[in-house]
C-alpha cells in the first residue's frame, strides 16, 4: 500500500476509534466533534475528507461495530468442543464483557438507542446475534437439548428481547456494572423454560464450563 494511502488509513482509523470513544460516553446527539479530532489528532479537513457529517462518522462506527460483534459470534458457533447452550452462553457472555473493554461495540450499544439510529438495531449486532442464536438453537435441537415442542423462535426471541431490555434498565457501559451477571440471567431463565431435564441436570451440577475459543 502506498505511504499516503496508508496513512489515510490510519487517520481514518484513529478518528472512528476516538468517535466510537465519544459516541460510548455521551451518546449521538452530545457528543462533541471537536473532542473526537482532539482525542485523534485529525484535522477537521481531515476528518471531512472521509466523512460527510456526524452521522456519516456514526454509522461508519456502527460498521465497525458490526465487524467485532461478527468477529466474537463467529468464534463462538465455530467452537464445537462445547454444546450448543453452552456455546450460546459464552457468545452472549462475551457481548457483555465486550461492552467494558471494546469501545467500538460499547459504542454500538449506545447508538442503537439514540433516535437517530434507533432502527439500525434490527440490522446490525442485535440481527448477527438473532441469526447465530437461532442457528446455535437448531443444533440443539437435533441434539435432543430441548424440551419436545419448543419454538425455537420463540425461545430466540425472548432471549433476544431479554437482552434488548437491559440497554433500558441501566448504563451497561458503566464502571462496576456487572453485565455478565445480567447477560446471564437473560438466558437462563429461559432454558430453565425450555431445556430438557436432562441436560438442565448437569448444568445445575457442574455449571458453566470454563473452556473458551480464544484459549486454543
Amino acid at each position: 500500500m502506498p505511504l499516503q494511502q496508508e496513512r489515510a488509513r490510519r487517520t481514518r482509523a484513529a478518528i472512528v476509534e476516538s468517535a466510537a470513544a465519544e459516541f460510548a460516553k455521551r451518546g449521538f446527539a452530545a457528543a462533541s466533534i471537536n473532542l473526537i479530532l482532539e482525542h485523534s489528532g485529525a484535522t477537521k479537513g481531515a476528518m471531512y475528507f472521509h466523512f460527510k457529517s456526524k452521522e456519516d462518522l456514526a454509522r461508519a462506527v456502527l460498521e465497525e461495530g458490526l465487524d467485532h460483534y461478527q468477529a466474537i459470534v463467529d468464534r463462538w458457533v465455530d467452537f464445537t468442543e462445547l454444546d450448543p447452550f453452552e456455546r450460546l452462553h459464552g457468545m452472549i457472555c462475551d457481548l457483555g464483557e465486550a461492552l467494558h473493554n471494546d469501545v467500538v461495540i460499547a459504542a454500538e450499544f449506545r447508538l442503537v438507542i439514540d433516535p437517530e439510529f434507533v432502527d439500525e438495531a434490527r440490522l446490525r449486532g442485535t440481527a448477527v446475534w438473532g441469526r447465530a442464536g437461532y442457528q446455535l438453537a437448531e443444533q440443539a435441537r437435533e441434539l435432543g437439548l430441548f424440551r419436545p415442542g419448543v419454538d425455537l423462535r420463540r425461545f430466540v426471541g425472548a432471549v433476544g428481547s431479554s437482552l434488548a431490555g437491559q440497554r433500558y434498565l441501566a448504563d451497561l457501559t458503566a464502571p462496576g456494572v456487572d453485565v455478565r451477571s445480567r447477560f446471564e440471567s437473560c438466558l437462563e431463565v429461559p432454558l430453565e423454560a425450555t431445556a430438557s431435564e436432562e441436560w438442565l441436570a448437569r448444568w445445575r451440577e457442574r455449571g458453566w464450563p470454563s473452556a473458551h475459543p480464544s484459549a486454543q
